[in-house]
């Protein structure tokens, strides 16, 4: 069996991790697995297809600023990649994320709708049924479910200066991507199977297949991480995301830090430059790391991970923490809740309710939790039987 990927990314970030992690596992049992990927470097798979060149990445972005319609551009260079799967002759085109200024998506489905191969599509967020953003929440909007138009997001990813194309964009969704006959949808949360079956995709298959972690990697892992910032008699209250803006809870952090007393630290992990000279004094600003090692030190030396997420899937960050011996808090949004037990979830910016679960897990022993849920093999597991299914 050889499987045909599509990402944004290859071996970085969420996405591209699971992509490799699928491909791996594939070549274990015997198949075979292309990842064909638009930004950035390939890293861990060497079976690779890079779609566009960074400057069509930049023309791309231009172009979705200047028009709002974005995953439209690079033409020429998904008719190469529709000829690359031609050659590659796959029994399963798997598609991730179409959206990050790399593709042409309406000649992709346009070829797809022809080529009478099985396609299995994971989605790991909400940009496929909307007209401009990839998540809704934030500003609670449900035009997505009958049509959008008048974007209250116009301005957030995909980002548009001047147009508002969200009702064109729709339209062309609904008609392309409601085109392919042999069509499965995989959601790694509850919460996002549960919108697409709002949505005009609802007539297809849905499955939930949960994100996996590398457990061999995450795990509780000794380290001079207190050490070396001085926070030996501190409960650490941890923060991480790759980019810390408002929707991922920033702000609220800096609430909570006015009311934690001197026995806490808070510390945030991929934070910029910018925000390491805005921050309060008494939140340890910590940049963004590649290093998965000095990771797993931080979590495994934190004494929680709080996720005051407003708008997630089935945030990974969350397994991480658990499966390094950490609590995690997070808010009720999305499928982030899925992960946590229910003591641990917080609504949505109620600072004081945050403070009293941070004081109330601070005065308990850590507990050891059953983790292999949350393992990528498990992950993977469900994925080839997929595969096996639709074939």
């Amino acid at each position: 069996m050889k499987v045909f990927q599509i990402n944004t990314v290859c071996g970085t970030g969420s996405t591209g991790k699971i992509a490799v992690d699928l491909a791996g596992e594939l070549k274990n049992n015997g198949h075979s697995s292309v990842i064909a990927f638009g930004r950035g470097e390939a890293k861990n798979w060497n079976n690779t297809y890079r779609i566009t060149t960074p400057l069509q990445n930049k023309m791309h972005a231009v172009y979705t600023r200047i028009t709002d319609k974005h995953a439209l551009c690079n033409t020429k260079a998904t008719k190469k990649l529709i000829a690359k799967i031609k050659s590659e002759n796959p029994n399963i085109v798997h598609l991730h994320n179409l959206h990050g200024y790399y593709l042409n998506a309406k000649s992709l489905f346009e070829f797809l709708a022809d080529y009478n191969k099985p396609v299995v599509w994971t989605l790991h967020d909400c940009w496929s049924f909307t007209g401009h953003c990839a998540y809704f929440d934030f500003v609670d909007c449900k035009k997505w479910r009958t049509g959008c138009y008048k974007c209250p997001q116009k301005k957030t990813y995909p980002k548009s200066v001047f147009l508002d194309n969200s009702k064109g964009n729709y339209k062309w969704k609904k008609s392309f991507f409601t085109a392919i006959s042999n069509l499965t949808i995989v959601t790694p949360s509850n919460w996002l199977k549960n919108l697409v079956q709002q949505s005009f995709l609802q007539d297809y298959p849905i499955k939930v297949i949960n994100n996996g972690i590398d457990l061999n990697v995450f795990k509780p892992t000794k380290s001079d991480f207190r050490k070396r910032y001085n926070l030996q008699n501190k409960i650490i209250v941890l923060g991480v995301a790759n980019v810390w803006e408002k929707r991922k809870g920033i702000e609220d952090f800096i609430k909570l830090s006015k009311t934690l007393s001197n026995d806490y630290k808070i510390a945030l992990v991929g934070t910029n430059k910018k925000q390491i000279k805005l921050l309060p004094k008494n939140i340890l600003a910590i940049p963004s790391t590649a290093n998965v090692k000095e990771l797993v030190e931080i979590y495994s030396a934190s004494d929680m991970l709080v996720n005051p997420t407003y708008e997630d899937n089935y945030p990974t960050v969350n397994l991480e923490a658990l499966a390094c011996g950490i609590p995690v808090i997070t808010y009720n949004t999305g499928g982030s809740v899925e992960s946590v037990v229910k003591d641990n979830v917080c609504l949505n910016g109620d600072i004081d309710m945050l403070k009293s679960i941070i004081t109330r897990i601070a005065l308990k022993e850590k507990e050891s939790m059953d983790v292999l849920q949350f393992s990528k093999q498990y992950m993977v597991e469900k994925y080839l039987k997929l595969y096996e299914n639709v074939l």
